[in-house]
């Protein structure tokens, strides 16, 4: 589904990431995990072309296609989500003039009697009112609400690539396990894959992550099972 070939990038005139290489595909759930500022938000920000940051080497593949240099809009209009550890507010726009719109976007419109009926069973699985539809986006919201509310987002978008920059961030136990049951259903009925980048050890039980991957030193220095982010929690970091 997505492969990175030797991919190195950076900012100005500082590198932030040297020859990556990684392969993800339907079905699996991959786990980046490393230091402070080795350049994980890097690495999920690169592949949707983020605009403070300068591709300078390799490729970016997502279903055979090459999306290296594809401008973010026309990424996600793939079917890659990406969920920041802060979403940011946006005021004045509506989630349902958001949603509606992306959806018009990517070619799957969605009448208004459709989009209820959708919204209904996506809040009651979220466990959030149905009228969370109508708030503006991220605004006025607690850590554990932005994250429902851009998972609300990507049930009705249905992406084959989610990319999750640490979304337990700010989350408390419940909501974290809440988190995980939408992500392990979504997977269970839907042809997808997720990036995740965590070190929450409550989150990786929940997930059941298919390889781990340690980022250190701007580049990736080791891939394994989940048995790897059991060494990494253990160890810690300079073990590696």
């Amino acid at each position: 589904m997505l492969q990175i070939k030797n991919l190195s990038v950076k900012t100005v005139d500082k590198e932030l990431l040297n020859n990556i290489n990684l392969e993800i595909n339907e079905g699996e759930v991959h786990v980046i995990m490393g230091p402070n500022g080795a350049g994980k938000s890097t690495l999920c920000k690169s592949l949707l072309s983020h605009p403070s940051l300068e591709k300078t080497s390799g490729q970016i593949l997502f279903e055979d296609k090459d999306i290296t240099n594809l401008k973010t809009d026309e990424i996600a209009k793939l079917g890659i989500y990406y969920i920041f550890q802060s979403p940011l507010p946006i005021e004045g726009v509506k989630n349902v003039e958001l949603i509606r719109t992306a959806l018009q976007e990517k070619g799957s419109p969605m009448d208004i009697f459709t989009f209820n009926k959708e919204n209904k069973k996506i809040c009651e699985e979220l466990n959030i009112n149905k009228d969370f539809v109508h708030r503006e986006v991220n605004v006025n919201m607690s850590g554990g609400e932005k994250k429902k509310n851009e998972l609300l987002t990507m049930l009705f978008l249905k992406p084959k690539l989610i990319i999750l920059d640490e979304i337990d961030s700010g989350l408390d136990v419940d909501a974290i396990k809440d988190v995980a049951k939408v992500l392990n259903n979504y997977m269970e009925n839907n042809s997808c894959a997720i990036l995740i980048v965590t070190h929450q050890e409550m989150l990786l039980k929940l997930l059941k992550p298919t390889h781990v991957h340690l980022l250190m030193d701007k580049t990736i220095k080791k891939s394994s099972d989940a048995s790897l982010s059991k060494e990494i929690l253990e160890k810690g970091f300079n073990n590696f």
